[in-house]
């Protein structure tokens, strides 16, 4: 069902200040703090006064006051934003974890920035409390409640603090939970530059990119940083454009800093519910977009037969258009692209899909991670190749314009034909031609 948000932030704020202040009395009063548990136990009870001192209010106006099970979802919403996501908590707060896999409440593996993966401390008291939070989490964030459940055992989601979650249940043996964590959220090519994902030459080509309104396509395994590079680049854009975004599970984030990004818009899949209706898949979003008055439309991940769609997109004057595939190479992304098309209602052959691509797609940026061996084991993220889509003759013609050196430094391999159209903007490739 749906919940007033905007009552949830209130009432958050209320119970917070009230627990604040019975914290405050029992200090004065030398008491011993109450406990973890003890204090939710305690909010629960702030709630439901909370709750009761809102409905007589509603009533003394002559309003109707929310029903038994309006106030049951307003309670369970106050108290999934008092207490965060629990013992996941201290997790997330730290800024070294990158990844979190919960194989069941106590087998949690944590991954770190440097590399290593060690295993922490149980984060629930058992498996039915661990879905019990995933379901609260699911109910309040995003734009729309999602379903856990027997019906529904698969879940994708964003966290309050960016983080992407995915979660199954009733297909493993026990509830499975994996998070990967936004550890750059507002990042920028200097930033990248700076920690070795780009050399400085690749961050200025790649605004320049952005600047003159190239598509990008960034491809890469999972966890290799495509989503962080995507951020980065979206950055570059000018604040005077409309962005329109496109995401399965809200991630990128682009509105939360107007700043930068003042005119944003931004779209989240909607799944069907438990009679199978209300669904808006990700190539009606990207249609839906189009009517929108975008600048540029960012897709965020593409994994299926959105993929024409959004091709198309871009090749309707809606250039400057960013998004990110899963892919092993930069020459790899081509077929997977194909792969997708032949998934779609469309059913396209691979010769339209390439031709298809060689009108809408610029260039391919492939990035990856590593553990650098040389450096104890650190593991690396770079970008280790730069594609050119030239045109196509049957195929998709393309040439590698940076490639790793045999040192393996990132080096400009062939001619650029946009090279003049990029010094527009600022890219002066060193006398490279």
């Amino acid at each position: 069902m749906s919940i007033d948000h905007g009552l949830v932030k209130r009432f958050r704020q209320e119970v917070g200040d009230r627990l604040a202040h019975q914290r405050r009395l029992d200090q004065a009063s030398g008491l011993t703090p109450m406990t973890g548990e003890d204090e939710r136990q305690f909010a629960r009870a702030l709630i439901a006064q909370v709750l009761e001192e809102f409905a007589r209010g509603e009533i003394g106006v002559g309003r109707t006051p929310p029903t038994a099970e309006e106030e049951e979802a307003l309670a369970a919403g106050i108290h999934a934003a008092l207490f965060g996501v629990g013992r996941l908590q201290p997790l997330l707060d730290d800024p070294e974890v990158e990844n979190i896999d919960i194989n069941g409440c106590d087998r949690v593996f944590v991954g770190y920035a440097d590399g290593q993966e060690l295993m922490s401390d149980p984060v629930a008291e058992s498996d039915e409390e661990l879905v019990e939070l995933i379901q609260v989490l699911a109910a309040y964030s995003g734009l729309s409640s999602r379903p856990f459940d027997t019906a529904n055992p698969q879940l994708d989601l964003r966290l309050p603090d960016g983080s992407r979650l995915s979660a199954v249940m009733d297909v493993t043996v026990r509830p499975a939970v994996s998070i990967r964590r936004a550890r750059l959220g507002k990042v920028f090519l200097s930033d990248l530059v700076g920690n070795g994902t780009l050399t400085p030459e690749l961050g200025r080509f790649l605004s320049a990119a952005v600047g003159a309104r190239k598509n990008i396509m960034i491809a890469g395994s999972t966890n290799a940083g495509k989503t962080t590079l995507l951020r980065a680049l979206a950055n570059e854009i000018p604040p005077a454009e409309r962005l329109i975004t496109v995401e399965r599970a809200l991630e990128l984030g682009l509105d939360q800093f107007p700043e930068l990004h003042p005119n944003v818009v931004a779209f989240e899949q909607r799944l069907p519910n438990s009679e199978g209706q209300g669904e808006i898949s990700m190539a009606e979003l990207v249609r839906r977009s189009l009517r929108m008055n975008p600048s540029r439309v960012i897709v965020g991940e593409v994994l299926g037969d959105e993929i024409v769609t959004m091709l198309n997109a871009m090749t309707q004057g809606n250039d400057g258009s960013l998004s990110t595939i899963h892919a092993n190479s930069s020459m790899e992304v081509f077929n997977r692209i194909a792969t997708y098309a032949l998934q779609a209602s469309e059913r396209l052959p691979v010769e339209a899909t390439h031709m298809l691509i060689a009108g809408a797609i610029d260039f391919v940026v492939f990035i990856e991670k590593r553990n650098d061996y040389a450096r104890g084991g650190t593991l690396r993220r770079f970008v280790s190749s730069v594609r050119e889509v030239a045109g196509v003759d049957g195929r998709v013609l393309s040439s590698e314009v940076f490639t790793l050196s045999p040192d393996g430094r990132l080096l400009p391999h062939a001619p650029l034909s946009c090279l003049e159209e990029l010094s527009q903007y600022g890219y002066d490739p060193g006398g490279w031609m």
